[in-house]
């Protein structure tokens, strides 16, 4: 079966796994260290804050923002379901909002439907790895979601420095790829110490940091109640080799892209990404067709009995009962009918690629 996702790990993530077991570092320790410093370089901030998952990131970054409970935050429809689940978490409520045809991003006119004079917070999404740049006009925190721009700029810019805070995601099939941890960005430092203090069980400082007494260095402060978001030195190990090859993995996506874009654009049923103008640099994530022709899920299925697995990255949240939404977002009701991410990783093979093109090419 040829994965819609995938990652590409070997001898240098061997090698930086090795080190942390000759140090009996498994927990969170100077990989950690190392791997926040490289981040905060990539994106262009000062301060990179690790936490265990992607989605215990979107979670730390909201609380960092302190905002009254209750309150409403706009997040895009069509995204994963840890946005609205953090959200909610936190103690606060989401309101979902339209997304772009195109791009499948939100849009200054999407967000300003959603609001209302309970919305404190807005949340972006950068679908795919195209970034998207909405949401100030409103006057409060924009939060970027970053799980698919680990290596999107906006002019030679990080879009991960352009907001109030961003969260990033290293899961087993993202850019970097670690294995399963995430991560907290921000121009303000307020943000970073914030989440800092609270990621290891609520726990300001411990140890010697926060003893006033420095014989009894075991005592510890309780910031507030919140759940363990630790890192640790193995994930980070992975992270560092991964970064440190992110223009090689990088490269080999592009080339996947561009030659989808190349080689589907005569298929008259199928709408492919817009193209991506010089200012941009894309994450290439995960590639997105639409099949215009009411026959989505008859080719996932053909592609399937083909040994080619293809999933549709996300399915609109207004639309699950659980939140019990009565929203009308006709685009994102579209795009839940035609939308189909096709296979985008650095582990496919040109003659998988090439397989991949001929049979969507085949299909009728």
């Amino acid at each position: 079966m040829i994965n819609v996702f995938g990652s590409c790990v070997g001898t240098e993530e061997l090698e930086e796994i090795k080190s942390s077991l000759k140090a009996q570092w498994l927990g969170i320790g100077p990989k950690v260290n190392q791997f926040e410093k490289m981040m905060a370089s990539h994106v262009g901030n000062d301060d990179f804050v690790c936490v265990n998952s992607g989605s215990n990131a979107l979670l730390a970054a909201i609380e960092s923002l302190q905002l009254p409970k209750g309150s409403e935050v706009i997040i895009p429809s069509v995204t994963w379901i840890s946005c609205a689940t953090s959200v909610e978490l936190a103690g606060l409520k989401p309101v979902f909002c339209d997304v772009d045809y195109d791009t499948v991003n939100v849009t200054t006119e999407s967000i300003y439907k959603a609001k209302t004079k309970r919305t404190k917070a807005v949340m972006v999404v950068h679908y795919g790895g195209f970034p998207v740049l909405a949401g100030y006009f409103l006057n409060v925190p924009v939060i970027s979601d970053c799980a698919h721009a680990a290596d999107t700029f906006f002019e030679g810019r990080h879009i991960g420095s352009f907001y109030d805070v961003s969260i990033f995601s290293f899961d087993g099939v993202k850019n970097i790829s670690s294995g399963e941890m995430g991560g907290v960005t921000s121009p303000n430092k307020k943000y970073c110490d914030e989440v800092r203090n609270i990621r290891y069980c609520g726990i300001q400082k411990s140890g010697f940091e926060a003893s006033t007494d420095k014989s009894k260095w075991w005592e510890y402060e309780l910031k507030k109640p919140f759940p363990k978001m630790l890192p640790n030195d193995i994930t980070a190990s992975i992270g560092i080799a991964q970064l440190k090859k992110l223009d090689i993995l990088q490269a080999r996506r592009k080339s996947i892209w561009d030659r989808y874009q190349e080689s589907l654009s005569d298929v008259c049923w199928l709408r492919l990404p817009p193209e991506i103008p010089e200012h941009i640099k894309h994450s290439y994530f995960t590639y997105f067709i639409k099949v215009i022709n009411g026959k989505r899920d008859k080719l996932a299925r053909y592609l399937l009995d083909n040994g080619i697995y293809t999933t549709v990255r996300y399915q609109p949240l207004h639309l699950m009962k659980y939140f019990n939404s009565k929203q009308k977002l006709p685009v994102a009701e579209k795009l839940n009918e035609e939308l189909l991410n096709i296979p985008l990783h650095p582990s496919l093979t040109d003659k998988d690629v090439e397989f991949i093109i001929d049979k969507i090419k085949a299909f009728e």
